[in-house]
């Protein structure tokens, strides 16, 4: 190591003077150094460490005989959190079901609506319903099941109104006490649209009165306009379904049906002595409910329900595929009238149940204003009810269904979305990115991330709060066969072997992606978004 000079100076001495009686002890020092040759000749060995400054001397100016070895750094997420709170977050807590890993803080992540929903922190929400947004395989399917079965055990409920592709089905068999209400392919179900429900016992008569008025009559407005093509009924069109369903209210002793309905405006149509606008305006909705008596959709609707709901089931799926596979207006008349008898049965708050509504192709539910309003009113009251609606959509471009550019129609449904406080956004594509940014308010490095995660990972907003999560659906061979959906894909070369016993390489080969260490600049920590 190399000596200092320590050099005393006399109190008289000048500021030069003493500069120069420091220099020349220095220099008295540094003569007084081994050189190169004499330290070999006293058996001194050489420095292994070569810096900047010249053989075996470091930055610091010192003699080192190896190098520096530093051990990394070891700590728990918990130190961790204190050292970097802005990497390493607490999460939400122990308190719902188990979902996947927070890949920022390397911690299980639980996740529930009402849990949230509770929380008094600034980590609560003030809304139950979920959007679940991503690309095709990307997971969507997967890690709602994961989240709705695992909620099961919590005492929580789930209701599927309408299975397009069956899959939920196989989901029910599997849970005890499951139910399953099939339609179409020859079964003899039906369910009446406009069916009362169960009685509100929070709420007086004439409130009840009131809200099953406004639910019958939001679900012919939504039927006839969506058949129409989205056209809007004229005031006289209005007044005449209002007629024709207050007809039947009284002729059937509270117990309308879609061929009530019908029924009475045809009687409408062909009354001589009757005002002739109320002739007229009764032909369009006659025509459109006409499909379901004598149509297409008839056996499936238009009469008094043959099934029951049961409140108990810790699942009730309503199995759709069957009619789905006749069209998207088929689908979409189908959606609408299976969703408005869910309502109607499930929208109980003093039964103190708390319920998943799984929306599958949630842009189903919006492809008219009367629609849309439906849709709002019920989105808004779902917290009322203990009822948490799970949107699930493949793009944001799926609303660009929802009327005309700039429309009435698809400004509600991109507002709807958006007002939407818990999402979860799995990968995307390059053409959400500007939909992302303006319908959702996401930070531009999450969009950029977004289109690079992996198969089962998702941004999750819950909040104000922003995660990372892995969801492992396939920890178990049980689970996976459960929530696999790509029946007709078949991992390569790898016969039964299903990917939850696959290694990471072979992972990465049936599920490609962008290779982890490019994500690393990307992972932004849980933290409040400005």
């Amino acid at each position: 190591m190399a000596r200092r000079a320590y050099v005393f100076h006399p109190g008289d001495r000048s500021r030069k003077e003493r500069r120069d009686l420091t220099r020349t002890a220095a220099r008295s020092i540094r003569d007084d150094q081994p050189a190169a040759s004499t330290r070999k000749e006293r058996g001194l060995p050489e420095p292994a460490v070569s810096g900047p400054f010249g053989p075996g001397v470091t930055d610091g100016g010192y003699w080192n005989l190896a190098g520096a070895w530093i051990p990394a750094h070891q700590a728990t997420s918990q130190h961790i959190a204190g050292i970097y709170p802005f990497v390493a977050d607490a999460g939400l807590g122990h308190r719902g079901p188990i979902v996947g890993v927070d890949l920022n803080a390397d911690a299980l992540w639980h996740f529930s609506p009402w849990e949230s929903y509770v929380d008094n922190t600034e980590r609560g929400t003030f809304s139950t319903n979920i959007l679940v947004l991503g690309a095709y395989r990307a997971g969507k399917s997967a890690a709602v099941k994961t989240l709705v079965t695992r909620s099961l055990a919590f005492g929580h409920q789930a209701v599927v109104p309408s299975d397009a592709k069956g899959e939920w089905v196989v989901v029910a068999d599997a849970i005890p006490g499951g139910t399953v209400i099939t339609l179409g392919g020859g079964t003899p179900a039906r369910l009446n649209p406009l069916d009362r429900g169960p009685r509100r016992t929070d709420a007086t008569d004439e409130q009840h009165e009131q809200m099953v008025q406004q639910r019958r009559i939001a679900t012919l407005i939504a039927l006839v306009e969506l058949a129409l093509g989205g056209v809007r009924l004229t005031a006289v069109e209005h007044a005449c379904i209002h007629d024709a369903l207050e007809r039947c209210i009284a002729d059937t002793h509270d117990h309308p049906t879609l061929r009530g309905v019908y029924d009475q405006l045809g009687l409408m149509v062909a009354d001589p002595s009757g005002d002739f606008r109320v002739s007229e305006g009764a032909v369009q909705p006659r025509f459109v409910l006409r499909r379901f008596v004598d149509g297409d959709l008839s056996g499936l609707f238009e009469d008094e329900s043959t099934v029951t709901f049961d409140a108990a089931a810790p699942i009730v799926v309503v199995d759709t595929s069957e009619l789905f596979a006749r069209g998207d207006l088929v689908a979409q008349l189908t959606q609408v009238c299976t969703t408005a008898w869910i309502q109607a049965v499930v929208s109980d708050r003093s039964a103190h149940r708390t319920r998943y509504v799984i929306r599958e192709e949630g842009w189903r539910d919006m492809t008219s204003l009367a629609a849309l309003q439906m849709y709002q009113q019920w989105l808004k009251l779902s917290r009322h009810y203990g009822i948490s609606n799970i949107v699930i959509l493949h793009k944001m471009g799926d609303l660009d269904a929802v009327g005309d550019a700039d429309s009435q129609e698809r400004n509600l449904a991109y507002s709807i979305v958006g007002d939407i406080e818990n999402k979860f956004i799995f990968r995307t594509n390059h053409q959400e990115q500007h939909s992302l940014q303006q319908r959702l308010n996401m930070p531009a490095p999450h969009v950029d991330m977004a289109r690079q995660l992996r198969k089962g990972e998702f941004l999750a907003y819950v909040g104000q709060y922003s995660y990372l999560v892995d969801c492992f659906a396939t920890s178990t061979e049980w689970e996976y066969d459960l929530f696999k959906t790509d029946d007709a894909v078949r991992a390569p070369d790898h016969d039964d072997t299903h990917p939850a016993l696959l290694s990471p390489t072979d992972l990465d080969d049936l599920w490609p992606g962008t290779d982890r260490d490019d994500l690393d600049g990307w992972l932004t920590p849980a933290k409040e978004l400005q």
